[in-house]
C-alpha cells in the first residue's frame, strides 16, 4: 500500500469512496442529501492525500494546511480495519506541523475511539443538538 497526493484523475473514484462511506457510517445524517458533488464542495483548497494498492483506491484524506487541519479522512469501506486509516493519518501527521487539528463528530464512536487510540485528545465539544462535534488536538 503507497501513499501519494491525488490528482485530477483520481478525483471520480475519490467522490464514490466519500459517498459510499458516509452513506454507510454516518447513521446521524439524512443519506438521501447526499451527493457525489459532496466531496468536490468539501474539499476547496485542500491539499489531498489518498492510500491505493495495485492501483486502486483505498481511501483519503483532506488537509487545510493553513491551519494544520484535517479535515476529511474516509477509507473506503471495503477496506476498514486493514489500517488504510493509520497510514493516511500518519502521513498527514508528516505534511503538517504540529500541534494538528481536526473535528470528529460526537456521534461517530469508531472515529472517535480510531483518533484517541492514535494520540489524538479530545478539547471541547461544539456544535448543536444533532450536530455536535468534538475539536481534536495531536501534539
Amino acid at each position: 500500500m503507497r501513499i501519494r497526493v491525488a490528482n485530477e484523475s483520481d478525483y471520480a473514484e475519490l467522490r464514490n469512496i466519500y459517498l459510499e462511506s458516509r452513506r454507510k457510517n454516518f447513521h446521524w445524517a439524512d443519506i438521501d442529501e447526499m451527493t457525489l458533488e459532496d466531496f468536490d464542495n468539501h474539499t476547496v483548497d485542500e491539499y489531498i492525500i489518498l492510500a491505493e494498492e495495485d492501483n486502486h483506491i483505498l481511501g483519503f484524506a483532506s488537509l487545510y494546511l493553513p491551519d494544520n487541519f484535517i479535515h476529511n479522512l474516509f477509507v473506503h469501506p471495503d477496506f476498514f480495519g486493514k489500517g488504510v486509516g493509520g497510514l493516511l493519518l500518519d502521513a498527514s501527521i508528516e505534511k503538517m506541523n504540529k500541534p494538528l487539528r481536526l473535528k470528529c463528530v460526537s456521534d461517530n464512536q469508531k472515529a472517535m475511539k480510531f483518533y484517541e487510540n492514535k494520540g489524538w485528545k479530545k478539547v471541547v465539544e461544539e456544535g448543536h443538538s444533532g450536530e455536535k462535534y468534538w475539536v481534536m488536538i495531536y501534539e
